[in-house]
């Protein structure tokens, strides 16, 4: 079951698309945040599935206060996209993840204290920032780009961390990864840590350029599986 709500936060209103899994609950739950192309087809895809799986799956418009609601962008068209992206400051997100949090917390068929978080690209940035923020029992980053300008939130690490690469990532080089997975170890953090060797930026969905079928496959069975032993009760 899907359904889009309106979330209020500070200083807007936000849309949010939730998938539901069939029965009472009550179910863990994911915030999924999207990258620089919005709540498209491929991000309601992946609540959906979540959905299937038992777990009630909610994905923000992080766009919200700069984009028309329901504002998605085509993989190539960069120059849509992005002026969203920069336009979108960290406090902001922080108040709109507060919000999706709220609500999930209001849900009788949500066990507050089995949330986590997964996201790509520019949201797997995000999902890692939450997991250093808020309590979460695990947080999923799906090439997140940026996150060596993030280490300093290792130690503050709430819940259990996965890290997904894209081996032949044009935007996010071996050097940032491997400053990331570095801290990770020296800080003894529980984390997985996964790449893919011949895919490239976008390769989990089927939509995009660089889209790698086997390796999106079995990037999902891990996420899947992370998710649901983590979230468990």
């Amino acid at each position: 079951m899907s359904r889009t709500i309106s979330l209020t936060v500070k200083d807007s209103v936000m849309n949010a698309y939730v998938a539901v899994p069939h029965g009472g609950g009550p179910f863990p739950a994911v915030i999924i945040f999207h990258d620089a192309f919005g709540v498209n087809a491929d991000m309601r895809g992946v609540a959906d599935k979540l959905g299937r799986e038992g777990i009630v799956a909610v994905v923000p418009e992080l766009f919200h206060r700069t984009a028309p609601a329901g504002f998605e962008a085509r993989y190539y068209q960069h120059s849509i996209a992005m002026p969203h992206v920069t336009a979108t400051r960290h406090e902001q997100i922080v108040d709109d993840m507060q919000a999706t949090l709220k609500w999930l917390s209001s849900q009788e068929n949500v066990n507050e204290n089995n949330i986590g978080t997964l996201g790509f690209s520019i949201g797997g940035r995000l999902s890692f920032i939450a997991n250093s923020i808020v309590k979460l029992g695990a947080s999923v980053s799906v090439y997140g780009g940026q996150l060596d300008k993030e280490l300093d939130r290792v130690s503050k690490l709430r819940g259990a961390q996965l890290l997904v690469w894209a081996g032949r990532d044009e935007y996010i080089p071996a050097t940032q990864s491997g400053a990331v997975i570095d801290a990770m170890r020296s800080a003894n953090r529980d984390f997985v840590n996964l790449e893919f060797a011949h895919a490239g930026h976008g390769f989990f969905f089927d939509g995009h350029p660089s889209y790698d079928a086997g390796a999106s496959k079995q990037a999902w069975g891990v996420i899947k599986e992370f998710l649901k032993h983590h979230l468990s009760a």
